[in-house]
């Protein structure tokens, strides 16, 4: 049996620890003062940490979309932020992530956020079979909720079904119009424990008394609240590493932190003095940190490669009262750039990217650019799976860059923002449009439009990058994206407009 473990492990265990709306400046790795994040920095201090690294998009769904699939997400319609109710985007006979690792002998999981839709259509019973979902897409396991933490369904869904059903309280959801008899925060405001900020949406159906987007009637049983929800993927995620010690595992564990709602378990609640944002940046940085510790005490850590990202830049208020500005006390989650989530300046999708991999992997600082695209052809390469030809043609084998042997990484990348389809999850974005700057050898280009320069200054107020000029940095030395230099190097814009053009229409 000895033998038969180590040989089944001479191949790395994979996990990707994938948060939700971190900004590049809210680490201590990353320059954070007033949050303390050990366990974080333990792990860039051990392996890589990456300056600029990238989602492809400055929301969610659309970066895990080009994770999973190799493609960027404006390639393809309904890419946008998915309702909770909403159909499966990833092509279920095309390559994937998981399915890279699956081909290679390695047993797949997913925990923790999903948000790529579950079943062929909207319309679906909550209380019988999902399918097609994450295992259609190449999970063996898949402990999920289907959207986010502010979208109902609030339910776990554990591989094709929701978690403590009761036949005689059958879960309805829907996006359209109210169900059931539930309160809702538009009409109960009194029942709130989390004030919703007025205009944002989250005022649908009161769920452990907190106004979401969408209605949701029965499933009492079943519902999970915010403050174990953390806790309960956590739990799951070190026992699906504990049930695949024996045999090489990739684990995607996505974590909702700090997502809104913001409510941390009560031992972070008011720890962190910045809000509950701050707290919830504790007690996912904690997480990470009881990861690790189960890699040690399981004696896989020195063959365990950790990559740790997020899906996009910081968003403060975000839909809730609830401290994240009033209580930011000099705290600069976007560190030094402009913009934020939604965003197509930088901390949009320039992201925090740590690669961990003891006696594998020296300790550094790197530069090259990386992005979470090339996941999937980099660990093809790594794992001498090959891609069928004309498949994930947006990713790039990167591997040597994501280990620290090179610092020559994409020279190329279309980072996407967010417009209004976008927002609203009814995205049919075609590639030339208004929402996609491109970066190429440090320079940056931002086509001209007449979007606003900022997101709704009462809720969001977040720079988006539109401007009826064109824009042109230089990455290199003006990481900040400062000084404008479109006028005077014309020629240099007129190059990078072509090469967005070319890489839209490819």
């Amino acid at each position: 049996m000895l033998c038969l473990f180590i040989n089944a492990q001479q191949k790395p265990n994979v996990i990707i620890i994938y948060v939700d709306d971190l900004g590049y400046g809210d680490l201590g790795c990353y320059g954070a003062t007033k949050l303390q994040t050990p366990n974080l920095d333990k792990l860039a201090a051990q392996g890589i940490r990456f300056t600029n690294a990238h989602s492809t998009s400055a929301t969610c769904t659309p970066s895990r979309f080009a994770m999973m699939t190799g493609n960027y997400p404006w390639r393809q319609s309904g890419t946008g932020i998915l309702p909770g109710d909403a159909a499966l985007i990833i092509p279920t006979d095309k390559p994937t992530l998981p399915k890279v690792f699956k081909q290679a002998g390695y047993s797949t999981g997913l925990v923790g956020k999903w948000h790529l839709g579950i079943g062929d259509a909207v319309e679906k019973n909550w209380n019988k079979e999902l399918k097609p979902g994450p295992n259609e897409t190449g999970f063996d396991y898949s402990f999920i909720f289907p959207a986010t933490a502010d979208r109902v369904p609030t339910v776990f869904v554990e591989n094709h079904h929701v978690i403590g059903l009761d036949s005689s309280d059958p879960v309805t959801v829907n996006y359209k119009k109210k169900v059931g008899n539930e309160p809702t925060g538009l009409e109960n405001p009194e029942l709130l424990k989390m004030p919703a900020t007025p205009g944002h949406g989250h005022n649908n159906t009161i769920v452990n008394g907190i106004g979401r987007i969408g209605y949701m009637s029965g499933g009492k049983m079943a519902r999970w609240t915010d403050e174990e929800m953390p806790l309960t993927f956590l739990e799951k995620a070190k026992q699906y590493i504990w049930e695949n010690q024996a045999k090489p595992f990739f684990l995607f564990y996505a974590l909702t932190e700090p997502h809104v709602p913001r409510v941390p378990s009560t031992m972070f609640k008011g720890k962190s003095g910045l809000g509950f944002r701050g707290d919830a940046i504790l007690q996912m940085d904690w997480s990470v940190g009881k990861i690790m510790n189960e890699l040690e005490a399981l004696k896989l850590d020195k063959n365990t490669i950790i990559i740790f990202s997020s899906d996009n830049g910081p968003v403060l208020d975000d839909g809730y009262e609830d401290g994240a500005v009033s209580e930011l006390n000099g705290h600069t989650p976007w560190g030094p750039l402009r913009g934020g989530k939604y965003s197509m300046l930088e901390a949009g999708t320039r992201v925090p990217f740590i690669v961990s991999w003891p006696g594998k992997v020296s300790p550094k600082v790197s530069d090259a650019m990386v992005c979470q695209i090339d996941l999937i052809r980099s660990f093809s390469s790594f794992l001498n799976q090959a891609i069928p030809a004309g498949e994930c043609k947006d990713s790039e084998d990167t591997w040597n860059a994501l280990i620290g042997e090179t610092e020559a990484g994409r020279n190329t990348l279309v980072e996407q923002g967010a417009n209004l389809a976008l927002i609203q999850g009814n995205s049919n974005n075609r590639p030339n449009n208004a929402s996609l700057a491109l970066i190429h050898n440090n320079w940056k280009y931002i086509p001209p439009n007449n979007g606003p320069a900022n997101t709704n200054p009462k809720l969001t107020n977040i720079e988006t990058g539109n401007s009826p000029q064109p824009q042109l940095y230089n990455l290199k030395d003006d990481i900040g994206e400062r000084n404008n230099l479109a006028e005077k190097y014309p020629e240099k814009v007129k190059e990078m407009e072509q090469l967005l053009k070319t890489i839209a229409d490819r």
